[in-house]
């Protein structure tokens, strides 16, 4: 009998021990405070088996030695003050050595004070948008994952529904304070490599912090049920040393002045009717499919159908504003902000002659501009407003040329170049050209030993950066920093035999072109 209780011993002892090692026990994460979540977590975890090991081995100990076919009598100790002391003075004992160090944790958890960077988090269904304060970036950060994935039509990857298109950049060896709010209903911020969750609630500021290690992809979730699509509010945060952070503002500074240059001068510009249900209809999958379904259909009693609908239906301006400035009171959200005037212009234009809508209607980035500027959807830019879009179009221009010297950007190795290539073809491009670099013959065409790939390098620069009219190809000026758009070049002229051995550098992207 008592090596069966030496084994029961060793069984207790030897499962907290290896709790370090088990894939589903709390991760030791990446911050100071995460590791004294860990600690705190182990050390309850060890107070517990010690409670279970000693309050379970005088059970079995009593059943077996004091059972009543060994004419054991049982004790009589009613209202012994000695007893009553004893489980009454251990436990309080046990709770303080318990409360002290999860105290001290809570309250370093909660002092976000002394912040070297402060960004703010709003949650909006379902998607997360963040601000630098003092560094005028903000952007939103939505899922990646290809609709096929998600409807089962392609095999899941690596990182399903953990994957976005613009992640969270943050420093390392910084302590950066999280400000956090909601737009409609009540979200939850969660990276458990940081020791991080706090809800996000409309109308109120709720307030954390981290200082992370080393740097590296953390991914983490929306921890709140917060509607429909809550399993697909993914949250991507990429961890930079100091100096490469400081590389990503000088980036950010000029994709936003691409955009802004890009958006200006698209104002000036008349797409045709199938070039503009081109591009909207990957808007219309990308942002507004999780809602109104990608047929179009809606979902009776929550989401309205588009098919017929009396805004799709009825005048453009009324169309206009509801896509600009969203519905109060419904999951409708204001798309101004988050979209290009073109990308609104387009996306619009394909839903009015999606689905049998068949309006006819073509809706230029110019009548988005007139609207904003006049609350009145017109079908012609005036000629003061394209006098102004030109203007701001050349001061967006001029300002890109102030925000980033090429000679101020890095220069890095083939192998670094082909590595972080392949990240951004596999969240941005491989939707289109697969990852393989096949394509889909007829519709989107293969980057195996294509003519751009395998010809000059400005080329290939030209296109990535200023798309193609009149097909699919985006432009990815205003998507992609300098650095990013040369990496995946670079990646695609080495990548599937292309093997061109050319190493494409930021400062070649920045000063293409000028």
């Amino acid at each position: 009998m008592k090596q069966w209780l030496y084994c029961l011993l060793v069984v207790f002892v030897a499962l907290p021990l290896g709790a370090t090692e088990m894939p589903l026990n709390m991760t030791q994460g990446v911050t100071d405070i995460s590791g004294k979540v860990y600690d705190l977590h182990m050390t309850i975890l060890y107070i517990c088996c010690v409670i279970g090991l000693v309050v379970f081995g005088i059970m079995i100990y009593s059943m077996i030695y004091h059972r009543k076919s060994k004419g054991a009598v049982a004790a009589n100790f009613h209202e012994s003050t000695k007893v009553e002391i004893a489980w009454t003075v251990i436990p309080f004992i046990i709770l303080i050595g318990m409360a002290i160090p999860a105290t001290k944790t809570l309250i370093a958890m909660e002092d976000p004070s002394d912040a070297d960077l402060t960004i703010k988090i709003t949650g909006s269904q379902w998607k997360w948008h963040y601000s630098y304060f003092d560094k005028d970036i903000e952007f939103y950060s939505t899922l990646s994952t290809p609709r096929a994935q998600i409807d089962g039509t392609e095999a899941k990857g690596e990182h399903y529904l953990l994957e976005v298109d613009k992640p969270l950049v943050l420093p390392i060896n910084q302590k950066v304070r999280f400000l956090m709010t909601s737009d409609d209903v009540i979200h939850s911020w969660w990276v458990p490599a940081f020791a991080v969750k706090k809800d996000a609630n409309p109308g109120f500021i709720n307030e954390s912090w981290t200082r992370i290690d080393k740097p590296g992809i953390y991914r983490g979730q929306c921890a709140e049920l917060c509607g429909k699509d809550h399993g697909f509010m993914p949250i991507v945060v990429q961890a930079l040393s100091e100096a490469d952070f400081d590389n990503w503002l000088v980036e950010q500074k000029q994709l936003a002045s691409n955009a802004a240059a890009a958006a200006a001068a698209s104002m000036s510009k008349t797409l045709s009717l199938e070039e503009l249900n081109s591009q909207g209809e990957q808007i219309y999958i990308a942002r507004c499919a999780a809602c109104h379904q990608p047929n179009g259909a809606g979902l009776p009693g929550v989401f309205p159908s588009l098919i017929g609908s009396p805004i799709i239906k009825g005048p453009v301006k009324d169309h206009l504003n509801i896509v600009l400035n969203g519905k109060p009171g419904t999951a409708m959200q204001a798309f101004a902000k988050q979209l290009s005037a073109q990308e609104i212009a387009a996306v619009i234009t394909f839903e009015r002659n999606a689905w049998g809508n068949n309006s006819g209607d073509v809706v230029q980035a110019a009548d988005i501009g007139n609207f904003l500027g006049s609350n009145e959807a017109s079908t012609e830019p005036s000629k003061a407003v394209t006098d102004a879009v030109t203007a701001k179009a050349n001061q967006a221009v001029e300002a890109v040329a102030e925000a980033v010297v090429p000679e101020d950007l890095p220069t890095l190795t083939l192998e670094q170049l082909i590595a972080e290539g392949e990240q951004v073809y596999a969240t941005t491009c491989a939707a289109c050209h697969q990852a393989t670099g096949a394509g889909l013959p007829g519709a989107f065409p293969s980057l195996i030993g294509s003519p751009v790939v395998t010809g000059p390098v400005s080329g290939h620069i030209d296109i990535v950066m200023h798309g193609k009219p009149g097909t699919a190809m985006q432009a990815f000026s205003g998507q992609l920093s300098p650095r990013k758009m040369a990496a995946v070049i670079t990646y695609e002229r080495n990548a599937w035999g292309n093997n061109s051995g050319e190493a494409v550098q930021p400062a070649d992207v920045a000063s293409h072109g000028q």
